[in-house]
């Protein structure tokens, strides 16, 4: 076993009771990840890969930037992730006739099939996380959730215009 996967043998709830909000999330979220990447490698696509098929699935046809801004991930995260599903036949980029300028992202035919083999991988990997809570429980998780993502999307626009930037220069 490694140090970054729960051991559940142990009673980790002790180990961490009062830990903040923050690291039970992103523990949740890892765990989640983990999941759906053990799923996902049975048919030898990349976690990586899952979030942009996703938009792409909903809103085929996006520009490079409208697909970074709508996965959450920088532009040149994007950029390798199409170069990677390019060469791996999910998508292919074309420019407009009247505008040579910008690239759309299209899925093919081999990208749009992952759908009815990847999803339900997804919600298989949800319904083992969510088993055994009631779904009252699941729906205050649902709303808290949300709740959350709104006061911090909030906090990021305050910080923004603070002048304060997500990005950092690496050391």
């Amino acid at each position: 076993m490694t140090n970054d996967t729960l051991d559940p043998n142990k009673d980790w709830r002790k180990a961490i009771p009062e830990e903040r909000l923050a690291h039970l999330v992103h523990d949740v979220a890892r765990a989640f990840t983990r999941s759906l990447t053990l799923r996902l490698n049975q048919h030898e696509v990349p976690i990586g890969h899952w979030t942009f098929l996703r938009v792409l699935w909903n809103s085929d046809g996006l520009l490079q930037k409208e697909l970074s801004a709508r996965a959450g991930v920088m532009p040149p995260t994007t950029f390798v992730a199409i170069k990677s599903m390019e060469a791996l036949g999910y998508i292919v980029r074309r420019r407009l006739p009247d505008n040579r300028k910008n690239m759309y992202i299209h899925l093919t035919r081999k990208g749009r099939e992952l759908q009815e083999k990847l999803v339900p991988l997804a919600i298989e990997s949800n319904n083992v996380g969510v088993e055994g809570i009631s779904t009252a429980d699941l729906k205050v998780t649902r709303k808290v959730l949300l709740a959350l993502i709104g006061n911090l999307a909030v906090d990021e626009g305050a910080q923004l215009e603070k002048g304060r930037r997500v990005s950092v220069k690496p050391l």
